[in-house]
């Protein structure tokens, strides 16, 4: 059974299809990100999804991205979630980023330990291990908001 995109956004309250409101901003759903292995990032607009302006301070800085997998589940990320991204390229210790090692984009907490960088996992699957790296991969943005459909 496919379901369109914004059938399953229409009952929840934190999107708004209705882009003429002027408390809504339209931010462009890019397509899935691994919470699990990483998977091809492709930056294919499928969608222009209105946000409530209380959600970003600047439509250009975010977009949104589908979760795809189970690595986060215990961060309160599962399939199918939207995940609101703040596109930036530096993160914090602590923060849930979305990293780009090679053309692979995957959700992670983000761990700086001086010499080496981890991307942890927070999953009840144990197959999801940690990804210990240097320089080799780039930050596309911070997981400001999870949206459960």
């Amino acid at each position: 059974m496919q379901v369109e995109a914004r059938e399953l956004l229409d009952a929840n309250p934190l999107v708004s299809k209705e882009s003429s409101s002027s408390d809504t901003v339209e931010i462009p759903l890019i397509g899935s990100v691994a919470c699990g292995l990483p998977i091809y990032a492709e930056e294919n607009i499928e969608a222009k999804i209105s946000i409530s302006k209380t959600l970003v301070k600047n439509a250009s800085d975010y977009f949104l991205l589908r979760a795809a997998g189970d690595s986060m589940n215990k961060k309160g990320i599962t399939s199918g979630d939207l995940l609101l991204i703040k596109q930036q390229q530096v993160a914090n210790h602590g923060d849930l980023v979305v990293a780009l090692i090679d053309d692979d984009a995957t959700v992670k907490e983000f761990i700086d330990n001086g010499d080496t960088i981890v991307l942890k996992p927070h999953s009840t699957n144990s197959k999801h291990q940690p990804i210990i790296l240097t320089t080799d991969f780039r930050i596309q943005g911070i997981v400001e908001k999870v949206i459960k459909l």
